[in-house]
């Protein structure tokens, strides 16, 4: 099992399932981009329900980073070439919906205020402003 972190931009749009067991499911398709400019498709799926709700209030072509388990895979085109792929079971969820929504927050009132701190004094006269170095 791999344990990894994957990034870019969903693919159609997340779709909720329910299991046999009745629980359920949100899956998920991304387009990742490979390091050689080919797209790398991950199939998502989580039962996490924070990152379904996360994902079904995302549409496609959003932005989206997900941690979770990889399982590499092939499948063949319609040319009949055989191409990569993965599969993930998604424990986390990152938006840019959670940036905006953690940005407000550090810079709401509730936030701490910025400690300043005051320059020593000096016996000589000199403030350390005054100095070179």
């Amino acid at each position: 099992m791999i344990d990894g972190l994957i990034a870019g931009k969903l693919h159609g749009e997340p779709a909720q399932r329910t299991g046999a067991s009745g629980k359920p499911f949100v899956t998920a398709k991304v387009r990742a981009a490979g390091g050689d400019g080919e797209a790398v498709f991950v199939n998502v799926i989580t039962f996490s329900q924070s990152v379904s709700e996360a994902l079904l209030a995302l549409g496609d072509g959003d932005s989206v980073a997900l941690s979770g388990t990889l399982t590499p895979k092939v499948w063949t085109d319609k040319q009949g070439e055989a191409r990569p792929a993965l599969d993930m079971v998604a424990h986390a969820v990152l938006t840019a919906y959670h940036i905006k929504r953690k940005r407000r927050t550090v810079q709401s009132d509730g936030a701490e205020p910025e400690m300043r701190r005051e320059p020593p004094a000096t016996s000589d006269g000199f403030e350390d402003a005054d100095i070179p170095f």
